[in-house]
């Protein structure tokens, strides 16, 4: 009998919101705030290998160290982006910190380089 109660109340319960619009409760972005976030330049740190074929030892590397990366291909070259970050000094201190990392683990020939993001139209 009283397993019985507790099914009819969560049943009961489970319906209590039903009919009711979820949505206009979430904020709505404001649009002003949006032009100027994409006038605003940004930047990347590009992570280059000195041998191709390392494009997935690299990014793996960066991951197992916590290190968010993207792989992209463009212009039938493949590379590896991290950011975007919203000032130079941002990404030149993301830059000091991947490069210590790098020198702990004892990698080599590894570049990177600051980047500025084009603007997107």
């Amino acid at each position: 009998m009283r397993k019985m109660a507790w099914v009819i109340a969560v049943l009961a319960l489970a319906g209590c919101g039903e009919g009711k619009s979820v949505d206009a409760q979430k904020p709505q972005p404001t649009v002003a705030a949006t032009p100027a976030a994409a006038s605003a330049p940004q930047w990347d740190l590009e992570v280059r290998g000195e041998i191709t074929q390392a494009v997935s030892d690299l990014s793996g590397w960066l991951i197992e160290h916590s290190f968010i990366a993207n792989v992209i291909k463009e212009n039938g070259k493949t590379r590896i982006l991290m950011g975007p970050y919203s000032s130079k000094a941002e990404a030149e201190a993301k830059q000091e910190e991947v490069r210590a990392a790098l020198t702990r683990a004892k990698k080599q020939n590894i570049e990177l380089l600051v980047i500025e993001r084009p603007a997107v139209q």
